[in-house]
């Protein structure tokens, strides 16, 4: 490869030469530059007529019960509905990470993630009369038994290489942990069906 240097003379005896810029002269940019003129835009139509119009804008009909429940629609669901309709994608994903048999850690982040929303759902609802709704109910009962079984996995991850699985070490063996979690994926898909049917 053939590189072409062209050596820059007369820059060392040129006496304004500083030691950095460039060093000549720079063309004018003003002579040929002609400043645009702001051009004034047209509306597209020529004239609105009575847009300033002296009748005053009627008040909304809020006395009127037609006018209310077919324009604004109020919201007919309860706010115990919707509070419980956010369970639902919550179970989904528990359902999905026993059938995709996921890792412990990852059963109970989502697990420990439901106990919490339930256990805001029970102080919110128990001395109410929706905490005697079938659907508030069998979440608290899902709420224990999912805790229970994330617990047991747990539990089993850490004593497993020190027991036998005999006696006191059976609820540690894998099949009957197994069992356990098909009971809950059962229990799990009837509180979803459950909490569809209450909407």
């Amino acid at each position: 490869m053939l590189l072409l240097c062209t050596p820059a003379y007369g820059v060392k005896n040129n006496p304004d030469f500083d030691g950095m810029g460039y060093v000549g002269t720079l063309p004018d940019l003003t002579r040929q530059y002609i400043p645009s003129e702001p051009k004034s835009t047209k509306p597209v139509f020529e004239q609105v007529q009575n847009f300033h119009s002296a009748d005053p804008i009627k008040p909304v009909p809020r006395d009127n019960p037609a006018f209310v429940n077919i324009i604004l629609k109020q919201d007919k669901t309860s706010r115990y509905i919707n509070d419980i309709n956010e369970f639902i994608p919550m179970l989904e994903k528990i359902y999905d990470s026993i059938d995709s048999n996921e890792s412990v850690q990852l059963f109970n982040a989502k697990v420990y993630y439901f106990n919490k929303n339930a256990d805001f759902l029970r102080t919110k609802y128990d001395q109410k009369p929706e905490g005697e709704y079938i659907s508030f109910k069998k979440l608290m009962e899902l709420s224990t038994h999912a805790k229970s079984i994330a617990l047991l996995r747990s539990e089993a991850l850490k004593y497993n290489p020190y027991l036998a699985y005999s006696g006191a070490g059976y609820i540690y063996d894998p099949n009957n942990i197994t069992q356990q979690l098909e009971y809950l994926k059962t229990e799990v898909e009837r509180t979803i069906l459950l909490l569809k049917d209450a909407n």
